[in-house]
C-alpha cells in the first residue's frame, strides 16, 4: 500500500466526498484525522476506518482560523508520531443569488472554504518544512470555481480562489519538495442531490446500485467513490513530481485541466485607447468569447424526472 504508515489530515471528512476521501486513504495504509464539526459524523467514520482494520482519530473544530489548523496538525503529531499529507475538503453552502446574498451568507462561505485551506496548508507546511518532509497536499475545488453557477456567488469566489492558491503553493512549496495539486469532484454530493438533472444518477447511488452509462461515460459524473482514488494517489509517495496541477475526477472520467491561458493576441502601435477598442477590439472580443457554467447535454427520455 503506496500510503502505508503515512499520517493524512482530511478536513470536512463526517460525510459525503470527505468521508469516502478519509475511507480510501485508510484502504491505502494512511493512519487518518477525521475533521468535521460534528462529533457523531466524524466518530461514526473513525469506527467504519476501525472497523476495517485502520487507524483513525476524530478532530472536532471548524476549520477557518488559525488556533484551528494547528490544532489539526498537533492532533496528528501527537496521535501518529508525524504529518505527510492534507486534504483539504471541508465546506459549507449559502446558495442565493447576488442580490439576495447577505453579506453574513458570502463571509461565512469564503471563511470556511478560502480562509479554511489556507489556514490549514499554512499550518501543514510549517510542519512539513520544519520536520524536513515532502508532504503532499491536495485541495479541493469545484467546477463551479472552473466555469462559474448560478447562485453561488461566494462558492464560485472560494473555489477558484483555492485553484489560484494552489497554483502559488507550487510555486513556493517546489524548494522544500512538498507538492500541492487541486482536485475537481463531478458527484453525487448533498449540492447535486437538489439538481433534477442529476436526480436519476443520486437515486440509484442512493439505492446502492451503479448509475446508468450515460452519467457515468458522458458527462464523468459517479459517486464520492470515483473521486476518492485520485485524491489518494495525490496524497501518496506515487505523485512525487506532480504539483500545481488541477485533475478533474468523476465517474469513469479523468481530466487535467489548463492553466487559463490567452485565445487571442493582437497589438497596436501606441496602445488600446478607446477608438481602438471600439474599432478593432470589438471584433476581436466578440470573435472570440468565451462561455460560462456548464453545458450539459440532454437527458435520454428514459432519465428524465417525472415530475
Amino acid at each position: 500500500m503506496s500510503l502505508s504508515g503515512s499520517s493524512v489530515i482530511v478536513t470536512g471528512a463526517g460525510a459525503g466526498l470527505g468521508r469516502a476521501y478519509a475511507l480510501e486513504l485508510a484502504r491505502q495504509g494512511a493512519k487518518v484525522v477525521v475533521n468535521d464539526v460534528s462529533e457523531d459524523a466524524a466518530g461514526a467514520v473513525v469506527d467504519e476506518i476501525s472497523s476495517a482494520g485502520g487507524e483513525a482519530v476524530a478532530a472536532v473544530v471548524p476549520v477557518g482560523d488559525s488556533a484551528a489548523a494547528d490544532q489539526l496538525v498537533q492532533t496528528a503529531v501527537d496521535s501518529f508520531g508525524r504529518l505527510d499529507a492534507l486534504v483539504t475538503n471541508a465546506g459549507i453552502l449559502r446558495d442565493k443569488s447576488l442580490l439576495k446574498m447577505t453579506d453574513e451568507d458570502f463571509d461565512a462561505v469564503i471563511h470556511v472554504h478560502l480562509r479554511g485551506t489556507f489556514t490549514c496548508v499554512r499550518a501543514a507546511y510549517k510542519y512539513f518544512k520544519e520536520n524536513g518532509v515532502a508532504g503532499h497536499i491536495v485541495c479541493i475545488g469545484s467546477p463551479t470555481g472552473q466555469r462559474g453557477n448560478f447562485g453561488q456567488t461566494n462558492y464560485a469566489a472560494a473555489k477558484a480562489g483555492i485553484v489560484g492558491m494552489v497554483r502559488t503553493w507550487a510555486l513556493e512549496m517546489k524548494k522544500a519538495g512538498v507538492t500541492v495539486n487541486a482536485v475537481i469532484p463531478v458527484a453525487a454530493t448533498a449540492m447535486t442531490k437538489t439538481v433534477p438533472y442529476f436526480r436519476a444518477a443520486v437515486e440509484a447511488d442512493e439505492r446502492g446500485e451503479p448509475m446508468p452509462d450515460f452519467f457515468r461515460k458522458d458527462l464523468g459524473f459517479g459517486p464520492a467513490d470515483d473521486v476518492a482514488g485520485v485524491v489518494a494517489f495525490l496524497a501518496s509517495s506515487e505523485a512525487d513530481g506532480i504539483t500545481g496541477q488541477v485533475l478533474g475526477a468523476g465517474g469513469d472520467r479523468l481530466q487535467v485541466w489548463s492553466h487559463p491561458q490567452p485565445v487571442a493576441e493582437e497589438y497596436h502601435d501606441g496602445g488600446w485607447d478607446f477608438s481602438t477598442t471600439s474599432d478593432r477590439g470589438n471584433a476581436i472580443v466578440k470573435e472570440n468569447l468565451q462561455d460560462v457554467g456548464e453545458k450539459f447535454p440532454e437527458l435520454p427520455d428514459e432519465l428524465k424526472p417525472k415530475d
